[in-house]
């Protein structure tokens, strides 16, 4: 079957669509996105502004047409961090409702952790053995730790790179003075965190998600995307340790000439690179494989599992 699901993250509204059948591997076959920037741009309130909510309808408006031309039986929806969080948060998804039809789900923390863990599971197999995944979004940092499909732990921080780039770097390019409050405030949350984690055994594998680290993980040689991704990337600690100074020491539009770091995210890659760089110091990983699925195939193989028990 043919589905579509509708991201609302932090940094950018996604439309993928997918032909999707249980006990398979889900194939794009088109996708649509925006790049809102919900986690940088609340009102004082912590609202999400009134212009912002035109555009993500406008942009639904599109998507549910594109879904409807490429013959899509069902689109699901879901909200990260910025709309969980967002004081106007119900209101936005009563907006959405009345005006397209439709509900979107809005995950906790925890299920993000969770459904990008499945994902990468299913991506690298069960010979990886015990995984510890690390997520950057624009609103929360994900981790998660397992040796089966469902992790032992799974927390979420709020650490997201377009979060911390409002609140820490709002100078281009930050003070000194603003990285070292960033880095001592990613360390401290993610210490919260850290004994979690490392309590239910020794990762086999340490992997990384999301457009943070795969931009990071470009940046210290990594192939490129235009190689595919079933090329073997990685990122590594004393790598993502000299890329910081490197990062902070530019402009962003500076940082935007890098090869493999898009304009959008350029604003964002000190703070990224500090959480990473932080994440892999405090839970000792010397080396992160990048893994092409995150949170979007995870919500599309939890639904195709749904139908398969179902179907049984």
């Amino acid at each position: 079957m043919r589905l579509g699901v509708l991201d609302l993250g932090s940094n950018t509204v996604h439309l993928l669509l997918v032909d999707a059948h249980y006990g398979a591997a889900p194939i794009p076959a088109s996708k649509l996105k925006m790049p809102l920037r919900l986690s940088e741009h609340l009102a004082d309130d912590g609202s999400v502004a009134i212009g912002a909510v035109d555009k993500l309808i406008d942009f639904i408006a599109r998507g549910q047409q594109l879904a409807e031309d490429m013959g899509a039986t069902e689109i699901m929806s879901f909200a990260t961090s910025a709309i969980r969080e967002a004081t106007n948060g119900e209101e936005v998804i009563d907006r959405v409702r009345g005006e397209t039809g439709l509900t979107i789900e809005v995950l906790s923390g925890e299920d993000e952790a969770r459904m990008t863990f499945l994902a990468v599971r299913r991506w690298f197999g069960w010979s990886s053995g015990r995984l510890l995944v690390l997520d950057i979004g624009g609103g929360s940092l994900e981790l998660a730790s397992g040796a089966d499909e469902e992790p032992d732990v799974a927390v979420s921080v709020p650490l997201g790179a377009g979060r911390l780039t409002r609140d820490f770097c709002r100078e281009d390019p930050p003070s000194p003075e603003s990285i070292r409050e960033l880095r001592k405030y990613a360390r401290a949350s993610i210490a919260q965190v850290a004994g979690r984690l490392r309590r239910v055994g020794e990762p086999r594998m340490a992997v990384a998600t999301s457009k943070t680290f795969k931009q990071l993980a470009r940046i210290a040689g990594a192939a490129p995307s235009s190689e595919g991704i079933h090329v073997r990337r990685v990122l590594r600690a004393e790598d993502v340790r000299a890329l910081v100074p490197r990062l902070a020491g530019m402009s962003a539009a500076q940082r935007g000439k890098i090869p493999g770091v898009s304009e959008g995210r350029s604003e964002q890659m000190v703070a990224g690179a500090t959480v990473a760089e932080a994440a892999m110091d405090l839970l000792e990983v010397d080396e992160l494989v990048v893994c092409p699925w995150a949170l979007r195939e995870g919500i599309i193989l939890n639904r195709m599992d749904g139908f398969g028990r179902d179907e049984g």
